[in-house]
């Protein structure tokens, strides 16, 4: 079965930072790419990023351009959100999912828990 648990999330003031984690198990992870996704109280579901399966290529949202990167560690099986220069509008629960396009990504794996991130001074 497969599974995936985000974890990191947490209250900050602007300009802070924060890493994002996820890990993943019940699939072969180093086959996979993968994407984080955001859901802000009352707004639709957001794609933020993507990653190829073995990190060579990556693809970020007009929205967290230059400040959020992606990455992961195939040797980990864990997938990375460094997030730098946060705003209150990046305030939204943040959930991993295996996918490389946007429309895949929110769609695609459904139903995890996220991880809670609040931008507030």
């Amino acid at each position: 079965q497969v599974q995936l648990v985000e974890s990191g999330g947490g209250s900050v003031q602007p300009g802070g930072s924060l890493r994002l984690s996820c890990t993943g198990s019940g699939f072969t992870w180093s086959n996979r790419d993968m994407g984080w996704v955001r859901q802000a109280p009352g707004k639709e579901l957001e794609w933020v990023a993507s990653i190829l399966s073995d990190g060579s290529g990556t693809s970020h949202a007009d929205s967290v351009k230059g400040r959020f990167t992606i990455s992961r560690d195939n040797v980990k099986k864990t997938l990375y959100l460094q997030m730098n220069n946060l705003k209150p509008e990046d305030t939204a629960v943040y959930f991993c999912r295996r996918c490389w396009a946007e429309r895949m990504c929110l769609t695609h794996d459904a139903g995890g828990q996220g991880t809670q991130v609040t931008v507030s001074s």
